[in-house]
This record gives C-alpha cells, sequence and structure tokens, in this order.
C-alpha cells in the first residue's frame, strides 16, 4: 500500500481513539457506572431525567397524524428483519468455522441503553428499541459480510465507497492482480486472528 495512504490511514486512527478517550470522559461526567453491561445513574441523575419526561398520554396526544400513519410501514420492518437477524446468524455459524473465521459477537452489536434514561416515556423506551435493534442488527450484519469478504475477495473498489468496513483499507487495490494472489492467504489468515488481537 501506498506510504502516504498508510500514514494517513494512521493518523485515522490516533484521532478515531483520542476521539473514544473524549467519550469515555463525558460519560464519567454524567455520574453514571456500568455493572455488567448495564448502566447505573445515581439517584440524583435520574430524579433530574424524570423531571424532562412527557407522560404517555400527553405524549400521544401530542402527536402528529402524519406520525400515526407512516408507524406501520416503519413497525413493519421488524419482520425483515428478524429474518435478515435469523439468516446472517445460522449463516456465520454454519460457515465461518469452516473457513476459520471467529464468529462474529452479535451481543456486542445490538445494545438496548436507553431504557436505562429516566426521561423517555414508554412508547420513546420502544421507539428507541426499535432503532436500536434496526441499526445494532445493521451493524452486526455488516461486520459478518466484512469478514466474509475479506474472506473471499478482499478488493477494493473502483470507486469510492462510503463508511466502508474497518478490514476494506488492508484490501488489495483494484486491478492489482500480482497483490491480490500475493495477499489473499495473509488476509485470510489475518481473520483468524481477529479474536486474539480484540482481546476476546
Amino acid at each position: 500500500m501506498n506510504p502516504k495512504i498508510i500514514e494517513l490511514l494512521e493518523r485515522i486512527h490516533a484521532i478515531e481513539e483520542e476521539l473514544e478517550r473524549e467519550v469515555q470522559l463525558r460519560r464519567a461526567e454524567l455520574n453514571a457506572s456500568f455493572e455488567q453491561r448495564r448502566i447505573c445513574f445515581d439517584e440524583a441523575v435520574l430524579a433530574q431525567q424524570r423531571r424532562f419526561r412527557q407522560g404517555t398520554l400527553r405524549y400521544l396526544l401530542d402527536g402528529r397524524l402524519s406520525h400515526y400513519l407512516t408507524a406501520p410501514i416503519i413497525f413493519s420492518a421488524i419482520f425483515p428483519m428478524l429474518l435478515m437477524d435469523l439468516m446472517v446468524s445460522l449463516y456465520q455459524w454454519l460457515c465461518f468455522p469452516v473457513y476459520g473465521i471467529p464468529h462474529v459477537r452479535r451481543r456486542d452489536y445490538l445494545i438496548f441503553d436507553h431504557t436505562h434514561l429516566a426521561y423517555l416515556n414508554l412508547i420513546e423506551m420502544i421507539n428507541c428499541g426499535y432503532c436500536s435493534y434496526a441499526n445494532g442488527l445493521a451493524s452486526y450484519v455488516k461486520e459478518v459480510f466484512a469478514r466474509t469478504e475479506q474472506y473471499w475477495c478482499p478488493i477494493k473498489h473502483a470507486r469510492r465507497v462510503l463508511q466502508a468496513h474497518p478490514y476494506y483499507e488492508n484490501f488489495v487495490d483494484f486491478g492489482d492482480a500480482e497483490s491480490y494472489r500475493r495477499e489473499l492467504e495473509a488476509l485470510r489468515l489475518a481473520l483468524s486472528l481477529i479474536d486474539a488481537q480484540d482481546g476476546k
């Protein structure tokens, strides 16, 4: 890979790490603690949050007609999402061991922590749960197929890819047949080391 590109990628990773440290500092300011994947706020913080909660009935009465008309369409997408979840999970559990690819831990992608926010009413919690599932599922599916792509076809596209998965930067350049043949097995081997690198 081009040395300038490598340098830029290293700078991006450094900025991402700095951003993560800042996010952690912000979380510490919320007077919250994490106990076994669950967030716990101090009682004073919960009391402050409850002051901003809108009652469920008031929330429903204040709702727009357009929201009520489109809600069934939004929530009907749950059925294909559940099917996608089932099929992708089945796919990786059956196929990844054959390829030597570590399984993607689904629970790392499906995060339902909005229920701990005292300023949300029941309807808002349901909406947040739905969006958390949809976006978490999208991230989970993306990771499963990113690993699949690295195993079978680790070649960059000729055009820029928006929001490429984290493995993409190590793929071989489009049209570079020699590098593809030379690096394919190393890229496949790198997949088997994912759990060790993540400390899982």
